[in-house]
């Protein structure tokens, strides 16, 4: 996958301890990050969401989903692969 095709989402959001608890926000807005993800996971189109929030662009849009994708590969990449645990010994009172 080439960079130059992801959106520098950085533009976009920001976050700021100050403002909706420090949760990423839309930059200029009060509008988490969030709930853009949970608008288009309902199915809404961009349009559909730039009507109910017209203080957003596509761009910012696209900067949440570019934002979400990010923090999955972050996740992926940042955990480590350890061998799984052997599960516990379950303990059982004799009758």
């Amino acid at each position: 996958m080439e960079d130059k095709h992801i959106m520098n989402w950085h533009d976009h959001i920001t976050t700021d301890p100050n403002i909706c608890h420090g949760q990423a926000c839309i930059r200029g807005t009060r509008i988490p990050v969030f709930v853009i993800l949970d608008n288009l996971a309902m199915n809404l189109s961009p349009k559909e969401i730039l009507q109910s929030y017209p203080s957003l662009t596509e761009e910012a849009i696209c900067a949440a989903t570019s934002y979400a994708a990010f923090l999955a590969r972050e996740k992926f990449s940042s955990k480590k692969r350890y061998p799984p645990r052997p599960l516990p010994k379950i303990h059982t009172v004799s009758p």
